[in-house]
């Protein structure tokens, strides 16, 4: 998982880090919120209910399915 800026902040994420959930490991304790999971929706892109952080795939990823 990394973090990337742009204009906007997101974090990419690669086939190993799914199933996408927030808050992830590089943010600090005192701004956690209950984990969710996130469904990447079909531009695999998926944004935080609580606090708005956006994940994307990164581009190339493998998925995995079941």
């Amino acid at each position: 998982m990394t973090q990337a800026l742009n204009n906007t902040s997101y974090v990419e994420l690669s086939g190993d880090d799914l199933p996408a959930h927030c808050p992830n490991p590089a943010m600090p304790i005192w701004s956690s919120h209950p984990r969710v999971f996130l469904p990447l929706d079909t531009h695999h892109e998926a944004k935080c209910p609580y606090c708005g952080t956006l994940y994307r795939l990164k581009p190339g990823a493998v998925v995995k399915g079941h």
